[in-house]
């Protein structure tokens, strides 16, 4: 049952001291092991501390041991889903990592729809999970592609990792199933044009080496007529004899361009569509 009390929330001296310290240190989102080292209680007594608070609707938990501040202005409500980029962040608790694919097209305005997944790039696999109703995707990344990364501000004082938009266009071409296919990352191509870099996008493709990613990427540059110069010829020269699909989320037919050494299972026309809508 709710409560209704609207003294529900306040703060005794050591609540109170516990919530301004984070606030201060920017940092709405943490963990026992914070509230413990602000405190100064034992681990059991700071467990059931903070869980009181929960209890209260002053902190909600996200997981085992983790937990955050629930804004004063939601009032008596204890419910608080809280901001899904900061809890990717958290929930890989200080890894390596980079919000990616559709979530970075999003953040780069490159979307037209809200995206219900929240995907994370990480240097080390691990199992989807769902909290309060949000499902976070961990797509593995090799230590040694983390690059092309920017800092996003979810709020005045915290940020996240993100992909910047060269990297994100690129991180599509190589994952078309984690951005919708190949259509919608060509449609977040023509929305952001006036922003991205082309070189940086061909040197992001070179740097990455992934001929299905220098494939899709020159086709659809061609096709755009977005000019590249002679760095287009320099990306199919590096490429071999061999074919890709153009979408890998469709399927195994269409005719082979052997220019790009691509397999069109998605028309020329229909692409070119997509980018004037």
């Amino acid at each position: 049952m709710k409560k209704n009390n609207i003294y529900s929330k306040t703060l005794g001296p050591r609540s109170a001291h516990l919530v301004t310290t984070l606030y201060d240190k920017g940092q709405t989102i943490f963990r026992l092991k914070d509230a413990q080292a602000v405190l100064g209680l034992s681990p059991v007594s700071t467990r059931s501390f903070v869980r009181k608070m929960a209890d209260r609707g002053v902190a909600s938990r996200i997981k085992g041991g983790l937990y955050q501040l629930v804004p004063f202005e939601l009032g008596h409500e204890s419910h608080y889903s809280g901001n899904p980029l900061l809890i990717a962040r958290e929930l890989i608790n200080g890894e390596n990592y980079y919000l990616s694919h559709a979530t970075a097209m999003e953040i780069h305005g490159m979307v037209t729809q809200p995206q219900l997944v929240v995907n994370i790039s990480v240097s080390d696999l691990r199992p989807p999970a769902v909290i309060q109703g949000v499902r976070y995707r961990f797509i593995s990344c090799k230590p040694s592609a983390f690059f092309g990364i920017t800092d996003h501000w979810v709020t005045k004082q915290e940020k996240v990792k993100v992909s910047d938009p060269e990297r994100t266009i690129i991180d599509g071409l190589k994952h078309p199933k984690y951005c919708g296919g190949i259509s919608e990352i060509v449609k977040g191509l023509v929305i952001q044009r006036q922003i991205l870099n082309i070189s940086k996008l061909i040197g992001y493709a070179v740097k990455l080496d992934v001929d299905a990613v220098s494939r899709r990427l020159g086709y659809i540059l061609e096709i755009l007529e977005i000019d590249a110069g002679n760095e287009l010829e320099m990306l199919r020269s590096k490429l071999p004899v061999t074919y890709s699909l153009l979408d890998p989320v469709l399927p195994v037919e269409g005719k082979y361009l052997k220019r790009w050494g691509l397999r069109l299972n998605v028309n020329r026309e229909e692409l070119l569509h997509v980018a004037e809508t």
